[in-house]
């Protein structure tokens, strides 16, 4: 082999060898990458630590609670009389109890709302509960959520509202000060601060400009293993307040060119850069949206929806709090499209969770263990044919998984049920810590004519895809990747069967992607 010969040999095989590894979670797109290493680069970009651990979440718990609450408001006016806030029978561990026991990992409570009334002894303002009738107003509802968080095993959040309708220094640059000032408090006081959530409201009529950075650098100072949502570079919002994610969700998206220049400072290279585009859009991260990026960044999104029509508890809508169904429902279109739910459940005027939200979160508990008490798939025998195939897929764990040999970007593993059985639920996983890559695939069965017909389709997969369908009765099956950016890999399969409905009103599971 000549020098010149020799020389290409190297050179390309560094390329493969680099596309080949994780990159981490964002990379940069340099001028003279072709269409080819954009795409190869795509399939390598894997979330941080902290993205990893939230994304296994799955449920999340979110707990909107304050002045709102007594005065039936959704959104305060920062002048309301802290005297009303006086949750007699407020308790925090049966908020903790009654989330975890319908298998929410995760709470987050509105430690401070719009109308800058704060739930704990804060230093900042007079504006809390130090002020308030509420245990003499030595309460401080922030260390009860933390320390029942804590008893019961379940991460703990707080959202605190860059938007303040009451601070005097809203609207102005000393704002930030004031900000950093209650963040800080809430960061030191409280023990382990799994997530911290900020939303992007403004007052209108003030220039109030947040200086984000040094919020996140804060965080990533006292509170490293926080993941910051959905203002922030951990996790996105995914665009609605419905439960219902895109049917075609890409945790890897384009990133903004000022990404480029921020990172040179090594100590912010993971909390300065920003996406491009409204993250409201169908399409975030297709090969058409990625193709000209000029950085690719992890950003999984976060799905979240309230248990009734508004945010903070009103009676009224105690008729009106979702079903065991529309959860389940919610379920699928949320975690089953390659998100993590956010779910809202308010606490009442006494402070405690009402009867109504009680129900239907064990209705739904019920209904999710009855659905995946069997997996029809783990006692199938599987083959997939361009690859080697072992019991990874089936064995409960992410970090095992199919994959494909050599640079097949395609593959079909075949399911032999070992027996007929009924159907009509598809769980699929990949292993997302080398990356998301499956574009499209199809689940087919054979059918009573003795040709393959078709179940369920979808497009990406990433950590979880979920797909209820029409019940079929059948002993074998397959699935097929159809498109993927790399070598796909397989960590789960599931084949469920949804269980019949009992009093519930004439609803029905979704069949549809």
């Amino acid at each position: 082999m000549n020098r010149r010969c020799l020389f290409l040999s190297i050179f390309c095989f560094n390329i493969y060898f680099i596309a080949a590894q994780p990159l981490g979670n964002f990379v940069k797109i340099h001028p003279q990458d072709s269409y080819a290493t954009i795409i190869q680069k795509a399939a390598y970009v894997t979330p941080s630590e902290r993205q990893y651990k939230w994304q296994q979440l799955e449920l999340t718990g979110f707990l909107h609670f304050g002045v709102n609450t007594f005065t039936g408001r959704e959104w305060g006016t920062g002048q309301e009389d802290p005297a009303i806030f006086n949750p007699a029978k407020l308790d925090a561990e049966q908020w903790v109890k009654t989330m975890a026991g319908a298998g929410f990992r995760q709470l987050i409570i509105t430690a401070k709302h719009h109308d800058g009334f704060c739930l704990w002894q804060t230093k900042t303002t007079k504006h809390s509960v130090a002020a308030s009738p509420w245990k003499a107003g030595k309460g401080d509802v922030v260390k009860e959520v933390a320390d029942a968080c804590k008893k019961y095993g379940v991460g703990f959040g707080v959202y605190l509202s860059p938007w303040d309708m009451h601070s005097a220094h809203y609207g102005t640059p000393e704002y930030n000060n004031f900000f950093i000032k209650q963040l800080t408090e809430l960061l030191t006081q409280y023990g382990q601060v799994d997530e911290v959530w900020f939303d992007g409201a403004k007052g209108e009529g003030k220039n109030q400009v947040y200086d984000f950075d040094r919020w996140y650098a804060l965080i990533r100072k006292l509170q490293p293993q926080a993941t910051i949502a959905i203002m922030g570079p951990d996790i996105r919002w995914v665009g609605t307040e419905t439960g219902v994610g895109r049917t075609t969700e890409w945790s890897v998206i384009p990133a903004d060119p000022n990404l480029l220049k921020k990172v040179a400072a090594e100590s912010q290279k993971d909390v300065a850069f920003a996406p491009v585009g409204d993250k409201r859009n169908e399409d975030l991260g297709s090969r058409e949206k990625i193709k000209n990026a000029t950085g690719l960044m992890w950003y999984p999104a976060e799905t979240d929806v309230s248990m009734r029509p508004g945010w903070f508890y009103h009676p009224a809508e105690d008729t009106k709090v979702k079903s065991p169904v529309k959860l389940m429902n919610i379920y699928f279109t949320s975690v089953g499209r390659n998100g993590v739910l956010l779910l809202n459940v308010p606490p009442d005027k006494d402070g405690l969770i009402s009867d109504a939200d009680i129900q239907s979160l064990s209705g739904f508990r019920k209904l999710y263990d009855k659905t995946f008490s069997r997996n029809y798939a783990a006692n199938a025998f599987l083959y997939g044919i361009n690859g080697k195939m072992t019991t990874d897929i089936y064995d409960g764990r992410i970090d095992t998984y199919f994959t494909t040999k050599g640079k097949d970007t395609t593959t079909t593993i075949n399911i032999n049920l070992r027996d007929r059985f009924t159907i009509d639920l598809l769980s699929i996983q990949e292993n997302i810590q080398v990356g998301q890559r499956i574009e499209s695939f199809i689940l087919e069965y054979f059918d009573e004519n003795e040709k393959w017909s078709k179940l369920t389709e979808g497009t990406t997969v990433g950590y979880k895809r979920i797909l209820p369908f029409t019940p079929v009765t059948t002993q074998y099956l397959r699935l097929r990747v159809l498109s993927s950016r790399s070598n796909p890999t397989i960590s789960e399969i599931g084949l469920y069967k949804l269980p019949k409905l009992e009093d519930t009103a004439g609803e029905e599971f979704l069949k549809e992607n």
